[in-house]
């Protein structure tokens, strides 16, 4: 291994409705005729999948009610089997030719590469008129969250981030409740994950191994460098840690962690963010752990004005090579914040969400926000939100997820639902909200990489005192693979 290098250690203007004039104009500029395929709602979608192992076999799976017509993957042995469920689905490895080639035949795609690819396949798909349902984190870069957000609006299509928490009834109760005011001001967030579950704080490996013959690994680095490859290190799965690929601990989870209080305080854009590292920062790796510091500014919910707040990440913990993944879990909040948690579940959990407001707290001891548990002043414990008797006060203005099944499922039909009847504002997660708290979270992956604090100017998509963070915030992509 080559030693690693050391390094010192919006406002979201949400509009409810888009008109149909607005529809109908962006399917006319992109020349999108296989949108007016959507307004028979009894027809069947064209659905091609681009990325259908790992969590793309499930993302296929739950569109398989539609017509499944293309497949995309860069690995055909590790696809093998999924290219046999769909016999009737033509497979491609290059996400461009399957675009070319089946064209107007096709009404929407799913995206679930590794996070490099994200941007560059939705924003070919979405150029053409298909409707996307990407994976998270949306997007690898900032740029890219922006690039992905006002192109949702110009082209009409209907968008779906993939954090299926979103879909749940307890999630949307969540927002509800904080947004009534049950537990005052929320000035404190703190969320922590026992991400990563792969691989990071190394070097990059020296010498090559031969590409399998089934694996074309130049459209797998796809934007990024050309580098060797090595087996075992980049795929499957253990890209994540990589700065090339994924997004670390930040970029897999907090899509998930922090969609209850980002959506529920109505965060926009931070105006500073500080990172810490636990363990080495280098030029290939993310850390073992991190913590870090997002300040937001007094933002408004309708007429109210929300106080300022401060919201704190962490992940992974001290190096620990004994542990399955590599660190301790020890990177949490301040045990004084902790105490009532742990009455409560008899641990701390690993993966967690505390909102402190000036009248209560509540805390989310899953990834989703689906279960959460209210203590409001006066209060001796945390209470299950369903049995608090102050919930029963907050009235419900947050629209349900109708479809059966699970979270994942329903999500994925609830975007399959606002196609059919052209209407994009009916995904939770559609772009203009998923982009944005993309966009949040990768700040984070910036400040870690800059290894100074960042003060941030949203609309302007640059950090003021910074200059040395351009490049993380708009990657140089590889020849022949720009976004338009």
């Amino acid at each position: 291994m080559k030693a690693p290098t050391s390094r010192t250690s919006l406002r979201w203007n949400r509009r409810d409705f888009l008109k149909a004039s607005t529809l109908a104009a962006g399917a006319a500029f992109f020349g999108v005729p296989t949108l007016l395929r959507g307004q028979n709602l009894n027809s069947k979608l064209n659905i091609a999948c681009i990325g259908i192992t790992g969590k793309g076999g499930t993302d296929t799976e739950h569109c398989a009610g539609e017509n499944i017509v293309g497949l995309c993957d860069v690995d055909a042995a590790r696809a093998a089997d999924q290219i046999a469920k769909y016999p009737g689905a033509k497979f491609y490895r290059d996400y461009r030719k399957l675009l070319d080639e089946l064209g107007k035949g096709i009404d929407a795609v799913t995206i679930s590469t590794p996070d490099h690819f994200h941007a560059i396949a939705a924003a070919a798909a979405m150029r053409t008129g298909k409707h996307v349902y990407c994976q998270k984190p949306l997007v690898q870069t900032i740029y890219e969250a922006r690039y992905l957000r006002n192109l949702a609006k110009e082209s009409g299509v209907v968008t779906q981030m993939g954090n299926q928490g979103s879909a749940a009834d307890g999630l949307r109760r969540a927002v509800e409740c904080v947004q009534g005011g049950i537990i005052g001001q929320v000035r404190e967030v703190h969320v922590w994950s026992n991400r990563p579950v792969w691989p990071q704080g190394m070097g990059r490996p020296d010498g090559s191994d031969p590409v399998p013959e089934t694996l074309d690994w130049d459209i797998w680095l796809g934007p990024a460098p050309v580098r060797p490859y090595k087996k075992d290190v980049y795929t499957p799965f253990k890209w994540r840690g990589w700065l090339d690929f994924g997004t670390g601990a930040l970029g897999d989870m907090a899509c998930h962690t922090v969609n209850m209080p980002f959506r529920a305080l109505q965060l926009g854009y931070p105006t500073e963010i500080e990172a810490a590292v636990i363990g080495a920062m280098n030029q290939e790796t993310y850390p073992s752990g991190s913590k870090i510091r997002f300040q937001f500014p007094e933002r408004s919910l309708g007429k109210q004005a929300l106080a300022p707040a401060t919201f704190t990440w962490y992940d992974g913990g001290q190096p620990n090579q004994g542990k399955r993944f590599g660190h301790d879990y020890s990177n949490k909040p301040p045990q004084e914040l902790l105490t009532d948690i742990e009455a409560l579940q008899g641990e701390v959990p690993t993966s967690a969400c505390l909102m402190i407001g000036d009248k209560g707290q509540i805390f989310s001891p899953d990834d989703y926000g689906e279960q959460f548990f209210v203590k409001q002043d006066g209060d001796k414990k945390f209470v299950h939100y369903s049995k608090h008797p102050a919930v029963a006060t907050i009235g419900q203005s947050v629209p349900r997820n109708m479809f059966k099944g699970d979270n994942d499922s329903r999500h994925h039909q609830e975007w399959i639902a606002a196609i059919k009847a052209g209407k994009p504002q009916d995904c939770y997660s559609r772009f203009e909200i998923g982009a944005q708290l993309t966009e949040i979270m990768l700040l984070g992956c910036v400040a870690m990489r800059v290894g100074k604090k960042l003060e941030w100017d949203g609309p302007n998509m640059r950090a003021t005192n910074c200059p040395e963070a351009a490049p993380f915030i708009k990657r140089e992509n590889r020849a022949g693979w720009a976004m338009a």
